[in-house]
């Protein structure tokens, strides 16, 4: 347990009215000072040890590969509060990188568990599995709910943000480009 966490937690809870002495909050700023710690495990991580074994693909099976539906819980680095969405990929491996499909779900989850904005979560997803992998291109859209935005008096309670990212052969070859976009779409409407 972070003691320096605890103490901050409860310092600012007092600090904002609260009553850590009535029934049920005794614990609390230990509770969220744990909370935050498992919100924030990716802090300081890189992604490289995600990757593991991976595997040969022979040169002549060219062929686009789609991971879609990986579930996330991130925190906007502006409010400390949710977002939360799924985050679909598309890459073109090299000759000899294409991981198994788990290691995207943990790659997502590491990336995911730090301050974020949507935008650079996005981004970041592309980048380490074009440098993990190898990969020749890449593209990842994220689909997302803020609750910084949901949750104000002026709420947009069905909005729903969406990034994208789009590395290498994706971003030169505009046939490729499609036919990745066409991957990933299918099914999410």
């Amino acid at each position: 347990m972070n003691e320096r966490a605890v103490h901050a937690m409860r310092d600012f809870l007092e600090a904002l009215g609260l009553d850590l002495t009535r029934d049920g909050m005794e614990r609390t700023p230990q509770r969220v000072a744990e909370m935050y710690e498992m919100l924030f495990d990716g802090v300081g991580k890189g992604t490289e040890d995600i990757w593991g074994e991976t595997f040969a693909v022979e040169s002549a099976a060219e062929g686009l590969i789609a991971v879609r539906h990986i579930p996330f819980y991130s925190m906007c680095e502006h409010h400390l509060v949710p977002f939360f969405g799924e985050v679909h990929l598309v890459y073109l491996p090299s000759p000899g990188g294409v991981a198994g499909f788990g290691k995207f779900a943990r790659l997502v989850d590491r990336i995911a568990h730090r301050p974020q904005l949507q935008e650079r979560m996005t981004a970041q997803i592309a980048e380490a599995i074009e440098q993990g992998l190898r990969a020749e291109g890449v593209l990842v859209m994220t689909e997302a709910r803020q609750l910084c935005m949901m949750m104000r008096k002026d709420a947009a309670q069905e909005t729903c943000t969406v990034t994208n990212a789009v590395l290498g052969r994706f971003r030169e070859n505009t046939g490729l480009r499609e036919q990745a976009m066409e991957m990933l779409l299918q099914g999410l409407t």
